[in-house]
């Protein structure tokens, strides 16, 4: 008998994965956590039934997540990830030598316990000494944490559920007040094919604490319509051009200074959301 996963990523549309095996489900105080191995793109993590990380694609988005904002800050001592308990954009994160501190706020234990142990690649940067995990709600968490931080990224799930006030006016206002000078904040913003309504929403809520807000592209093939949008805020533009040493020395397998500055070239259909 053949195990298949799907996600249910729409009223008419599903993703489904043939799968070896089931390897761990539980449910958490939060939500369900399930860890699957596919044959086409290995291990998998899914909350609630919705994928995060699959082994074979999940560097793309947290390189993307990650790089574009951090390689446009001049110096990224200090940077707070937000969700991401899978630790992927920890990972990333700590690729710069510029980091001497990177905090992560994901309100559900479980979800690090469990990629620790199931997905060891994913979660390596949660090692690094300059990391400090924080189990807690990264809405109330950025209130008490005024000027603290260079880089704010926001890696959360959908907004359902304990990620909805990450989507908030509110949330971003009190983003910018724990930013330093020159700070940067950058979240995941879905899928500009099927939740344009959150893409919408996203750049609203930016541009109603920043002046500047920017909106970017890359592939995820196991994420609904298998591209996705990021969106990130800031004091001033964004750099088109970025050092190509320093992305160079990162070591990564889909970012590029010249996919950096790629980025910024939005199909009309994308660019239209947001004007």
């Amino acid at each position: 008998m053949e195990l298949w996963v799907e996600e249910i990523q729409g009223k008419d549309v599903r993703l489904g994965l043939r799968l070896r095996s089931v390897l761990h489900r539980e449910v958490s105080e939060f939500q369900e956590i399930l860890v699957v191995d596919t044959l086409s793109y290995g291990r998998a993590l899914l909350l609630d039934g919705t994928f995060q990380v699959t082994e074979k694609d999940e560097f793309v988005y947290h390189e993307m997540l990650t790089h574009l904002p951090l390689m446009s800050h001049p110096s990224p001592k200090r940077v707070l990830v937000i969700g991401g308990g899978d630790g992927g954009t920890i990972r990333e994160v700590v690729r710069h030598p510029e980091v001497e501190e990177a905090i992560l706020c994901e309100i559900d234990p479980r979800v690090t316990a469990v990629s620790r142990e199931f997905l060891p690649e994913v979660s390596s940067g949660l090692s690094d000494p300059r990391v400090r995990v924080l189990h807690e709600d990264g809405v109330a968490y950025i209130k008490d944490h005024e000027g603290s931080f260079d880089v704010i990224l926001i890696d959360s799930t959908d907004p359902v559920g304990p990620a909805v006030g990450l989507y908030s006016p509110e949330f971003y206002a009190a983003c910018k007040r724990a930013l330093r000078e020159g700070g940067i904040v950058c979240a995941q913003s879905e899928s500009p094919f099927v939740n344009g309504d959150v893409v919408r929403r996203v750049s609203r809520s930016v541009l109603s604490a920043f002046p500047c807000r920017t909106l970017y592209l890359a592939p995820l093939p196991t994420y609904p319509s298998g591209f996705w949008s990021f969106t990130a805020g800031s004091q001033e533009p964004l750099p088109k051009v970025v050092s190509a040493a320093r992305a160079e020395a990162l070591g990564t397998r889909y970012y590029t200074a010249a996919v950096h500055a790629a980025a910024f070239a939005l199909p009309p259909f994308a660019a239209a959301l947001v004007e």
